[in-house]
């Protein structure tokens, strides 16, 4: 089955690229909805009461507005730039006023800062829109959507959509490790616990592909022991903290093999495997060659490597953002996320399985 399903998408792909030597349009802006956490959170949770929040300076620095917008970024998200790259506007947070009428057509942000796979990770957010609510908005939205222009054309609009779906570091930092002998390191050990996330996040992707979702890019996670923020809790001398590093490892080798086996049964490439961990590992190896002074200090925050605690107005603040890999404690700057994003686009199966996403595009359009 397996074997078979990589023949039939090998010769689309060459009759695609066969194609497209003679100029077969390509087809227009599709719609694009994101699920997951802040990596992916273009404002949600400035609508809710919780603490998860980055609505205030210095946040939004480079953004084109210069003002802080709910991303945890000194400007662009990894949404934003692949609506760009795929020549669509930016989707919006499904909490805001504005996704209303024509806007709804783009697409829809259903991310929230601080959630997982698990609806106890991040219980110290209170109030954020955990995976089960993500997915019942996305009910309400094609609910909303059905009623403008009819359920054939919503069940299509949402079979040609591309979704993005980021979650899973949370399932760590602030639920596995987030305090010594936190409940769920009492429950299992790390590899049952992997196994454990793997499980329930496969529950996760079979309702999306339940819901109409046809395209799915899953990321994996970031080398979590590597960030700032871990950095400043568990390193000495800047060495990435080993027992992240494993979780970062096991959960993405695990992912990627649940993710293969899904496409299998399902008889297609439905969900895309992007090898967030490596993405991130090539500029934290070698940050001088994308740019970067360093890929360990955050521009923004305090204490050892800028990793302690929020980015605030009254945090150290670095002049120049595109020479850091990273933003705050856990996220990469706007520069990181567009060699991120480049990779998604363009990245060899060492990145993107099975295919990334600009073949993604050819595909759709050729077979459209």
């Amino acid at each position: 089955m397996a074997s078979a399903l990589v023949l039939r998408v090998s010769i689309i792909i060459g009759l695609v690229f066969a194609t497209r030597v003679v100029g077969v349009p390509q087809a227009q802006a599709r719609a694009f909805f994101v699920f997951g956490d802040s990596l992916v959170d273009s404002g949600n949770n400035n609508y809710l009461a919780t603490p998860a929040r980055a609505d205030s300076p210095p946040y939004g620095i480079d953004y084109p507005t210069r003002r802080p917008t709910g991303r945890f970024s000194n400007g662009l998200n990894i949404p934003d730039i692949i609506s760009q790259r795929i020549g669509s506007e930016p989707t919006l947070p499904y909490l805001s006023p504005e996704l209303a009428g024509q806007k709804l057509l783009v697409g829809a942000n259903f991310a929230s800062a601080g959630i997982g796979i698990l609806n106890d990770t991040g219980f110290q957010f209170v109030n954020i829109i955990r995976i089960p609510q993500q997915l019942a908005y996305f009910q309400e939205y094609q609910q909303r959507v059905r009623a403008m222009i009819g359920n054939r054309q919503t069940r299509r609009l949402v079979r040609q959509a591309l979704v993005l779906i980021t979650v899973g570091g949370n399932d760590f930092v602030n639920n596995y490790f987030l305090v010594p002998n936190s409940r769920r390191s009492r429950q299992y050990s790390l590899p049952a616990y992997v196994t454990f996330l793997i499980t329930e996040y496969q529950k996760i992707l079979q309702r999306l592909y339940n819901m109409g979702a046809r395209r799915v890019i899953v990321t994996g996670t970031g080398p979590l022991g590597c960030v700032p923020a871990q950095l400043g809790m568990r390193s000495r001398n800047g060495e990435c903290a080993p027992e992240l590093q494993q979780a970062a490892a096991l959960f993405n080798q695990q992912l990627a093999a649940m993710l293969n086996r899904l496409n299998t049964n399902l008889g297609s490439h439905i969900f895309i495997a992007a090898n967030t961990e490596q993405m991130h590992m090539d500029f934290i190896t070698n940050p001088k060659a994308y740019g970067f002074v360093t890929s360990k200090t955050a521009c923004c925050g305090q204490g050892p490597y800028n990793g302690i605690g929020l980015c605030t107005p009254l945090s150290n603040l670095c002049p120049n953002r595109d020479l850091y890999a990273f933003w705050d404690q856990y996220h990469p700057t706007e520069k990181a996320n567009k060699i991120i994003v480049d990779l998604i686009l363009k990245g060899s199966t060492q990145y993107m399985k099975p295919m990334n996403l600009t073949t993604i595009m050819a595909v759709d359009s050729f077979m459209a």
